[in-house]
C-alpha cells in the first residue's frame, strides 16, 4: 500500500484529505506541526508528501527545503496562499506541484496518483537501464544518484525525472505542454508554468559545470543537448 504523509494543522482539512486518499487505496499519516512532519518525513519512507505552508513550529516552505536535503519523494503543496510568488517559491524549493485551497478532493487524488506513477516509472521501473553518462555528468539510475565532476548533484524528484527524460530523448525539441503531459501526466489539470520553473532550476544546476545542455528553442520549447 502506498503511504502518504499529510502535514496540515487544520484537522478538518487533514481528515478530508486522508478520507479521500484512503478510499482510493492509500495509507495516510497526519502531522499537525511543521517539526513533527519533518521528523516523520526524515524517519520514514513515503510515496508522496502533502504540505500546507502556514504551519506551527516551522512553515511548509522550510519543511520542504529540509526534506529535500536527503529525500527525493514527490511533494505537493496544498495551501490557501494563492499568489504566484508563493507558487514560484514553493516549486523553487523542490515541490513537484502546488494546489490552492479551496480544492477539489478528487483533483487532489488524481494529482497524487499521477505524481507517484510518473516518479515510479521514471526512477523505479526503468532502473534496469543502469547508467547514462555525458560530458562530466553520470546518472546512476540504480542508485538514483547524479554526479557532476565527481561530486553528487542535489536534484529534487521532478528535476531528476526531467533529467532522465531529457537524457533518454536528447536532441529533440519538446514543448512545455508535451513535457507537462509526459512528466506530470495531469493533462489539463495543473499549472503549466511549473515546467518552466523546474527546467530553469535544472538548467542552473547543470550549468555549474560550465556547459549548457538545455537549449530554449524560442516559440517551440526545449532541446537537451548531450
Amino acid at each position: 500500500m502506498k503511504r502518504i504523509l499529510i502535514i496540515e494543522d487544520d484537522c478538518a482539512i487533514a481528515e478530508l484529505e486522508r478520507d479521500y486518499l484512503q478510499v482510493n487505496g492509500f495509507e495516510c499519516e497526519i502531522a499537525d506541526h511543521g517539526l513533527k512532519g519533518l521528523h516523520l518525513a526524515r524517519e520514514n519512507d513515503y510515496s508522496l508528501i502533502i504540505i500546507d505552508i502556514m504551519l506551527p513550529g516551522m512553515d511548509g516552505f522550510e519543511v520542504c527545503q529540509k526534506i529535500r536535503e536527503n529525500k527525493q519523494v514527490p511533494i505537493i503543496f496544498l495551501s490557501a496562499k494563492s499568489e504566484d510568488i508563493d507558487k514560484i517559491k514553493g516549486l523553487g524549493l523542490g515541490a513537484d506541484d502546488y494546489i490552492t485551497k479551496p480544492f477539489s478532493p478528487n483533483e487532489l487524488v488524481a494529482r497524487v496518483k499521477a505524481h507517484i506513477m510518473r516518479h515510479e516509472q521514471l526512477s523505479g521501473n526503468e532502473s534496469r537501464n543502469n547508467m547514462i553518462a555525458f560530458d562530466n555528468v553520470i546518472i546512476d539510475i540504480d542508485a538514483h544518484r547524479v554526479t557532476m565532476n565527481n561530486a553528487e548533484l542535489s536534484l529534487t524528484s521532478k528535476e531528476y525525472d526531467l533529467l532522465i527524460f531529457f537524457a533518454k530523448n536528447s536532441n529533440k525539441v519538446w514543448s512545455k505542454e508535451a513535457l507537462f503531459d509526459k512528466l506530470w501526466g495531469l493533462d489539463a489539470v495543473g499549472d503549466i508554468s511549473t515546467v518552466t520553473v523546474h527546467i530553469q532550476r535544472l538548467r542552473d544546476k547543470l550549468e555549474q559545470s560550465g556547459k549548457k545542455h538545455i537549449e530554449t528553442v524560442w516559440g517551440v520549447g526545449y532541446r537537451f543537448n548531450m
